[in-house]
């Protein structure tokens, strides 16, 4: 229990004090936007180029874990997107809450956590997972809701529009360019290091901050069937998938697989919620699935530690 509580508790006092800050209004009514473009515009997106440009391939061949994983994370969103659009939710909002569903809190929980349960031999799994989440989730979700926003008289056109839009993302770009950086085996100099650092550093915390701060301002939905499906899927049938695949579907040494288990059970990232609030589509069912699921991971993942440690 210990090791979860000092995994969770620091994303719930960085909340809090964005809460406090929002309700004691130490910060202006514009603070939440300013810092959400913040995160996704340049914090966001240092973390995600430095973690491509510093990947070692050799440490992460894992094939079975890779599938695992991929494929833990396509059915979960496949079962969120199917029931939004079954209850009418237009293809942007199902998308949002469908990514929310399957991206865990891999970056600033994931790898405390790894590395005290399963030690630092465990922190590539960690990358690996982040990198699906990155580069291929988050694109993909991106993808489909440039694709509902951008809609116009012919298919050509829209597609042109949407091609443009994800080309400019920059969650999508950074990313690229560091597998670019990678693959070409270039180094980075230690001033564009530095500086990635620094800027990467703050995406979590800035992010976090930025939920309280949103909750503070009473913002509430009226979609609680959607955050509980959300909040389900990522606590219990994510890690359940995971489980199923690297036991009885791929040949995975036993500490990826626990790694897998464990980073399939974290709960709700704040890439979602900083999705959500950049396009303006409901960020509070994602803010409230972060929270909710954040909180309810003390005992979930605490469950699946005792198992796997």
């Amino acid at each position: 229990m210990s090791l979860i509580l000092e995994a969770v508790l620091p994303l719930f006092a960085l909340i809090l004090a964005g809460w406090m800050a929002g309700r004691r209004r130490l910060l202006g009514p514009a603070a939440t936007d300013s810092l959400n473009s913040f995160v996704v515009w340049m914090a966001l997106p240092a973390l995600l180029f430095q973690a491509m440009a510093l990947i070692s391939w050799d440490e992460i061949r894992q094939p079975g874990f890779i599938a695992a994983s991929a494929i833990a994370m396509a059915v979960v969103f496949a079962l969120s997107f199917l029931a939004g659009r079954k209850e009418g939710r237009r293809l942007a909002d199902a998308s949002i809450a469908s990514l929310a569903a399957a991206y865990g809190n891999a970056g600033y929980m994931g790898i405390p956590l790894c590395i005290m349960v399963l030690g630092d031999a465990s922190l590539p799994a960690v990358i690996i997972v982040t990198l699906l989440t990155a580069c291929v989730l988050f694109a993909f979700s991106i993808m489909l809701v440039e694709l509902d926003l951008q809609r116009s008289a012919t298919l050509g056109a829209t597609l042109r529009k949407v091609g443009l839009a994800v080309m400019r993302n920059p969650l999508v770009v950074a990313p690229v360019a560091g597998l670019v950086v990678s693959g070409a085996g270039w180094a980075l100099p230690s001033p564009v290091l530095q500086f990635t650092n620094l800027l990467g550093a703050a995406a979590s915390p800035c992010a976090l901050v930025t939920i309280g701060l949103f909750l503070s301002q009473g913002s509430t939905t009226r979609h609680r069937a959607t955050v509980w499906r959300i909040v389900s899927l990522k606590l219990l049938v994510h890690p359940l998938l995971a489980f199923i695949l690297v036991t009885w579907v791929f040949d995975v040494p036993p500490m990826w697989a626990s790694a897998a288990i464990l980073l399939a059970a974290l709960p709700v990232g704040t890439g979602p919620f900083m999705v959500a609030k950049l396009y303006n589509r409901e960020p509070a069912v994602t803010s409230e699935a972060t929270l909710l699921s954040t909180a309810l991971s003390v005992l979930t993942v605490s469950v699946l530690v005792s198992m796997v440690s």
